[in-house]
């Protein structure tokens, strides 16, 4: 009898304890998903929820404020997430907030993250629809790290190849990092052109005082700079010049065609040149022509001599003289 009671007294001691057990853990699992408090709905739209499931914790400035109670795809790009939130926390929480998806420390859980914003707008109401955020996957980061990786090997390869080439001399920096000669040589080249260049500086600066030393009214280069008058002459003068150069080109050619029909046999000076007795006769007919002036001169002069013509020329001699007067 007394083992009987015994053992009544022990399953109903643990049916106690495991009742208050389970309320506990009711209490606690309700409360954490916020099943005895006042809350509103709120949805928001994503294109990818990460790995987001059903009871995850949703945060607003990093501070637990409900749950994920609701993941509905409606198409292939639209997932709608709805939210249950604490009432008393919808006046903090307006209608222009952000909602994103992340996790839960490196390698925790995904959460629903609502980020504020600072603006003026009235605070959210049950139903409102808040913007999204679709943040890069931890599965994309890893991928483009992949491939980050594998360019980076490539590179490095690329590299180990170049520099090996350089440290056995190959190609132009090979022969400028091991040559000393060519080193040598390269250093000369620039020197020379490092001098060059100050020589043509020089230049430059000697012809800009040349040019600013430029008298504009006493100079011809400033007259004809500063001129329009002048610079027209000059341009006259210029143009006069091409067509006396055109004259002159038209007479030369005029005279080669006379040149060409005297050594053809054409025309008067071709006999005066050719031929001799021609030419002596003319000589004959002048020398001729010389004494009869001569002699024409001898009879003059006997005239004004002579009596009977000595009044005439006298005559002569006073109108000239008036004439000169």
């Amino acid at each position: 009898m007394q083992k009987s009671v015994s053992q009544k007294l022990k399953l109903g001691v643990f049916i106690v304890l495991g009742t208050l057990l389970l309320v506990t853990a009711l209490y606690f699992i309700g409360n954490k998903q916020h099943l005895f408090s006042s809350n509103i709905k709120v949805l928001s739209q994503f294109a990818n929820v990460n790995g987001l499931e059903i009871g995850n914790n949703v945060r607003y400035s990093g501070i637990n404020v409900g749950t994920v109670s609701k993941i509905e795809i409606i198409s292939d790009y639209q997932i709608i997430v709805e939210m249950m939130i604490q009432e008393n926390i919808k006046k903090h929480i307006k209608k222009d907030a952000v909602a994103t998806i992340g996790s839960d420390g490196l390698v925790g859980n995904m959460i629903i993250n609502i980020i504020p914003r600072e603006s003026k707008l009235s605070s959210i109401t049950s139903g409102d629809t808040i913007q999204s955020y679709s943040r890069i996957g931890s599965d994309d980061m890893l991928t483009t790290l992949n491939v980050t990786n594998e360019n980076a090997a490539l590179l490095t390869a690329d590299l180990l190849k170049i520099t090996t080439g350089i440290i056995d001399g190959k190609g132009t920096l090979g022969l400028l990092i091991n040559d000393s000669t060519m080193a040598q040589d390269l250093k000369q080249t620039i020197f020379q052109l490092k001098k060059t260049s100050s020589g043509a500086s020089n230049a430059i600066n000697e012809l800009n005082q040349i040019i600013s030393s430029i008298n504009k009214n006493e100079s011809v280069a400033g007259v004809l700079l500063s001129d329009s008058i002048s610079g027209k002459k000059m341009k006259t003068i210029v143009s006069n010049l091409e067509q006396s150069s055109f004259d002159i080109n038209k007479v030369t050619k005029n005279l080669d065609s006379a040149l060409t029909n005297v050594v053809s046999g054409k025309g008067a000076l071709h006999y005066l040149t050719e031929d001799e007795s021609l030419v002596k006769n003319i000589d004959t007919t002048i020398n001729n022509i010389k004494e009869g002036t001569d002699l024409f001169n001898q009879n003059m002069e006997a005239l004004k001599h002579n009596f009977f013509f000595r009044g005439y020329f006298k005559k002569l001699e006073k109108e000239e003289k008036k004439k000169d007067n």
